[in-house]
């Protein structure tokens, strides 16, 4: 079972979705025993960085997820939810994150349209769980304003070009993240999520 934690932001549905079609079994939860008793966690999620950890600070799930890594479970950031596995993020306003990555969201400067909307060719940086059976140059479904700048280079596993370099999969240890939508992005988007639910095998 996998909890996909509901801390206030959208986009939950959409990937349970995609879990069920998989036939990996998943529930939409905020409730402590829930997402610990889970076998993997994913935090998907659209919206604002400062309301997002407003809810978890709130909620304390931010104390719930910690466990989670802790106890070495795969856990998986989806777009927002990516970003949120950060130190902090500049978005709106200077905002902690979860801290599980060392790095800082910020806004896409760009002379492209913004926000970054749309299908995009990932580049293989590094292998990853996630990228089995997936080719360079696959694309995936994106949108945001703001991205992932790394402190450690080692942590990216794909990226894709849009005037710069957008960490587009990052990964350390048992921490995943991805910033486009695996459930907008067709077979390469439910391979991805595939691959995330062998993990919890």
């Amino acid at each position: 079972m996998i909890a996909i934690v509901d801390y206030g932001m959208g986009n939950l549905k959409s990937v349970q979705n995609v879990l069920d079609f998989l036939k990996i079994p998943s529930t939409i939860t905020n409730r402590e025993d829930e997402i610990l008793n889970a076998k993997g966690v994913i935090l998907p999620g659209v919206g604002a960085f400062p309301d997002a950890m407003k809810y978890i600070k709130n909620k304390k799930l931010d104390e719930v997820i910690k466990k989670v890594v802790k106890a070495n479970k795969p856990i998986l950031g989806i777009c927002l939810g990516m970003q949120l596995l950060f130190d902090e993020s500049d978005e709106v306003e200077k905002t902690k994150g979860l801290g599980f990555i060392k790095g800082t969201i910020k806004k896409l400067e760009v002379d492209l349209k913004i926000p970054h909307m749309g299908w995009n060719n990932l580049k293989i940086n590094k292998n990853s769980p996630l990228l089995k059976g997936v080719k360079e140059d696959s694309y995936v479904y994106f949108v945001h304003s703001y991205c992932a700048v790394l402190k450690n280079k080692d942590v990216l596993n794909s990226y894709c070009e849009y005037s710069v370099k957008v960490p587009a999969i990052v990964s350390s240890d048992n921490i995943y993240g991805i910033q486009f939508h695996p459930e907008k992005s067709g077979d390469v988007g439910m391979k991805i999520l595939k691959n995330f639910g062998e993990l919890i095998k």
